[in-house]
């Protein structure tokens, strides 16, 4: 590396930063995470140097804003990635539960997991298995179509139809429920 190099590199680290680090808190919501970002973000910066003519540039800036936002992203995937791999265990075996709490609110509580779970077996395997992707492994609409074998527009198309039929049947079990309380 030559003077001229490490020149440029120190100009471009007393330039980008603090903003590089602001983008990568935004992205990431975390202060060691931010941090990583943008030292990793400038081992990728110094690889491609040489592209760098003028660290003051609007087409630097414009460079080093996407090559930011990207390296966030990445380390922001890669981290929902490892607490998805982290974290197979229902919430509700995780819980302890809390002395203090009223036996008969524990109790309804897990009536209306139950009952939650029971209204999801309503649908078939293929809703069930979207809402599953969707909302429990939070996957994008490209992954979720991806593995049911569906377009992106049906795999939404069916989850918004699964989330109208759901809806629907709780409604239903509610008024059954204040029915058979009235009489």
């Amino acid at each position: 590396m030559t003077h001229e190099d490490s020149e440029k590199i120190k100009k471009i680290y007393d330039i980008y930063e603090q903003p590089m680090y602001r983008i990568a808190f935004a992205v990431l919501k975390r202060c060691d995470l931010a941090e990583d970002a943008v030292s990793d973000a400038f081992v990728r910066i110094i690889e491609r140097l040489r592209k760098i003519k003028d660290p003051g540039s609007p087409k630097t800036k414009a460079y080093i804003v996407k090559v930011i936002k990207s390296t966030s992203i990445n380390i922001y995937r890669k981290n929902k990635r490892l607490l998805i791999r982290e974290s197979p265990i229902d919430d509700s075996i995780r819980q302890i539960p809390d002395i203090s709490q009223n036996v008969e609110e524990h109790v309804e509580s897990e009536m209306d997991r139950q009952n939650k779970r029971n209204l999801i077996n309503t649908l078939n395997e293929t809703d069930r298995n979207i809402i599953d992707l969707r909302c429990v492994k939070q996957l994008s609409w490209k992954e979720v179509a991806e593995r049911t074998s569906l377009t992106e527009s049906n795999a939404r198309k069916r989850f918004e139809r699964a989330g109208k039929h759901l809806t629907k049947m709780k409604g239903d079990l509610t008024d059954e429920k204040y029915e058979t309380a009235e009489q």
